[in-house]
């Protein structure tokens, strides 16, 4: 193995750490032994190799992959002419209009018949022609999105529905299958543009800059207060998981916490071993019973994909507990249980409760005042046989925290517990109470899935 090798072997492996995939020591080493019996020649074998040495979870690969091609590059620029002798041209290319159409009527064939190799080949092809835009003198830039303009992909379908439908009924499954066939090439070769341009501006920039940018964190670690519509569409399925968990956890911990009734008999006749005395009480066990919740959740503006992700997680438990209420806040207080019945779309109940839930005086989270509220109207709802769960930042807006009212409700509730979206190096600063509110129920940093998981099963 040369020097170079070892540089990229101990650079990827870096990397991985930096983008969130767990690569122990142990594995690194394994990584190495196992490159001592491929072809290394073979990049394919390489990649399969890394893969199985490195990755440990079906959510790590893709950015795995995205880092491997970094590192481990196809091609080199300028190593390989284009594809099919489409001819190089300048920066800011001025390819004339017949010669665009014939570009395009390539890139249909590819849509549908082409195989992964000749889509790399041609995206190459592409970037290297439209996709270079000058920055300064001896300077460039690459760009993806001058690629998809120039050649507008999404545009190809009617004709490749009319040429490959021709004669035949349009409409039905025929249709269909050319329609999914397309729009999966069509994806394929956006990846294959992307990818080049990325092994471009690392070797314009450097591996290690572009590295950094390039890979989405795995869905486990995307931060909540930073998680963008199409994470959250992502998240949804990592919700129902974590329900079952955590109503099994409290679960044990209401079994554990708890004895049943006394046992007369056994108590009577265990206490012959010891000349009638009563040493080991025997008490039956409790009645299974599935554990309630409440759950108070901060739906302001602030926090919006951390309580859109919550309001997910209420929703899931409904199946899980005897009884979930939900709660949501801004600087008042209301139910909003009732969006969230069984059978009831969610992204409709989370429609509806923007629109009707009475969450809203003055627009200002006030964390005190909706404590009081809450105590005031709904403080039945917490009882013995009740886990409390408060789900928010605890940033107040300077107002009183109302310490007394939550040292009240966490009384009464069998279980109280607080998740905040929020670094734990960020409490206490600006308005944030968290300290404060801290010292009346345990609070836990709840930055991501990943943690939300650890709290879930810390809780046994």
């Amino acid at each position: 193995m040369g020097e170079s090798l070892i540089d990229r072997h101990v650079g990827f492996v870096r990397a991985l750490r930096e983008a969130g995939v767990p690569v122990s020591v142990a594995e690194g080493l394994d990584a190495v032994r196992a490159l001592r019996v491929i072809d290394l020649a073979e990049r394919e074998s390489l990649r399969a190799a890394y893969a199985a040495t490195l990755v440990k979870r079906p959510a790590h690969r893709p950015g795995f992959d995205v880092l491997f091609d970094l590192w481990f590059p196809p091609v080199m620029s300028g190593a390989s002419a284009p594809p099919g002798g489409i001819p190089q041209a300048p920066p800011g290319d001025q390819t004339r209009p017949e010669e665009r159409d014939e570009l395009r009527a390539r890139l249909a064939g590819l849509l549908t018949g082409g195989s992964d190799a000749e889509m790399r080949e041609f995206a190459r092809a592409m970037v290297e022609r439209f996709g270079r835009q000058q920055a300064g003198p001896g300077r460039q830039n690459w760009f993806s999105y001058s690629v998809m303009r120039a050649l507008s992909p999404e545009t190809l379908m009617a004709g490749i529905l009319r040429e490959v439908l021709t004669g035949r009924e349009r409409g039905g499954l025929a249709e269909r299958t050319v329609r999914d066939q397309v729009n999966a090439g069509i994806r394929r070769f956006e990846d294959a543009v992307a990818a080049d341009v990325r092994r471009r501006i690392a070797e314009d920039s450097g591996v290690e800059r572009i590295a950094r940018s390039a890979v989405r964190p795995p869905l486990d670690q995307v931060e909540f207060l930073r998680a963008t519509r199409e994470d959250l569409s992502r998240l949804r399925r990592e919700v129902y998981p974590l329900a079952r968990r955590l109503a099994t956890r409290l679960a044990i911990r209401r079994r554990r916490g708890r004895r049943g009734r006394l046992d007369f008999r056994r108590t009577v006749r265990a206490s012959l071993q010891s000349g009638g005395v009563p040493l080991a009480p025997s008490f039956r066990p409790p009645r299974p019973h599935r554990p309630e919740l409440v759950v108070l959740c901060d739906a302001s503006d602030s926090v919006s994909s951390f309580a859109h992700f919550t309001l997910l997680l209420t929703y899931a438990l409904r199946e899980q507990f005897a009884k979930v209420r939900a709660f949501g806040f801004v600087d008042t207080v209301d139910e909003i249980t009732r969006f969230f019945r069984p059978g009831t779309d969610v992204v409709d109940a989370m429609t509806r409760m923007a629109d009707e839930a009475d969450m809203v005086r003055f627009g200002r989270t006030n964390y005190g005042h909706a404590l009081e509220r809450f105590a005031e109207r709904h403080g039945d709802a917490v009882g013995p046989k009740t886990s409390l769960l408060i789900l928010g930042d605890a940033r107040s807006n300077y107002q009183p925290p109302a310490l007394a009212t939550l040292q009240a409700l966490a009384g009464r509730a069998r279980n109280a517990y607080w998740l905040n979206p929020e670094p734990r190096a960020q409490w206490d600063t600006g308005d944030s109470v968290a300290s404060a509110y801290a010292a009346v129920v345990p609070m836990t940093e709840c930055r991501n899935v990943a943690q939300l998981a650890a709290f879930i099963e810390g809780l046994a």
